[in-house]
């Protein structure tokens, strides 16, 4: 499998990326160079509408850096050298205990339980997204989760029940889709290393496709109660071509055994 499940210390649980293939398939929508090989500096595709299509197979790419010293993937790590993220105080003392003393243990996912926003998009693993006029979906190969962005022209709304990944709606700004999510459920983490947020939490996300092969999001998080002033995190990533989702079910009874001490 593509997938395969990882220990990281003290009952840390990631999803890494292995080298196996759903299928061998050559997309014929794929530019590619002389020798076949995907193009991927190649232009942007267009929908029927002109705007830029987004749809393919994406994973980001790995940071710049890493400012923190464990394999956990922190926000910091997509923002630029000295940024910091301002807490209120209760917030800051639940991030440093997940942080520091349980070493990210209890994440949602070491339960099975969504990575949600942005958090879904920072491991090595692979994500589909397929545009269409009034809605675009991303289809997230762990988990077999998925998300449903509005275009039609809806609002949020008013009082949803919470839910994992929100509710969300698009419009085009230029070249980028502009993404506004709210409605969330409190219970998720912004990254593995234990960024809480509450149900205040509202995202902005604006999607721009470089060139065939590459695109670019720009994430603000914003949430009163949690955060003294919204951030921006900026995440690059890189197509994969020539290749499709494979199925990956997260099964938490047989996780748990490799989770050390347990």
């Amino acid at each position: 499998m593509r997938c395969v499940i990882g220990c990281l210390a003290a009952s840390l649980i990631l999803l890494g990326s292995a080298s196996a293939q759903w299928i061998t398939i050559t997309l014929p929508r794929t530019p590619r160079t002389a020798d076949g090989k995907p193009n991927l500096g190649g232009p942007v595709p267009r929908a029927a509408d002109g705007k830029p299509d987004l749809s393919g197979i994406w994973k980001r790419v790995d940071p710049p850096k890493h400012t923190t010293d464990t394999d956990n993937f922190d926000l910091l790590d997509w923002m630029p050298a000295g940024a910091t993220i301002r807490m209120n105080p209760e917030a800051a003392a639940l991030y440093q205990q997940r942080r520091d003393v349980l070493l990210g243990a209890g994440r949602p996912s070491q339960h099975c339980l969504p990575h949600s926003i942005p958090d879904a998009m920072l491991p090595p693993v692979i994500f589909k997204i397929i545009q269409n006029q009034d809605v675009t979906l991303i289809l997230f190969e762990e988990f077999n989760h998925y998300r449903q962005i509005f275009t039609d022209g809806r609002p949020l709304p008013v009082d949803p029940q919470p839910a994992w990944f929100g509710y969300s709606i698009g419009r085009w700004e230029g070249d980028r889709l502009a993404v506004t999510t709210a409605g969330f459920n409190g219970r998720s983490w912004l990254d593995d290393t234990g960024h809480p947020h509450s149900e205040a939490l509202k995202t902005t996300e604006r999607f721009r496709r470089i060139d065939f092969g590459h695109m670019e999001m720009q994430v603000t998080i914003d949430d009163p109660q949690t955060y003294l002033e919204p951030f921006i995190v900026a995440i690059p990533f890189v197509l994969e071509p020539d290749t499709e989702l494979i199925e990956d079910i997260c099964e938490n009874e047989r996780d748990s055994a490799e989770i050390p001490g347990r």
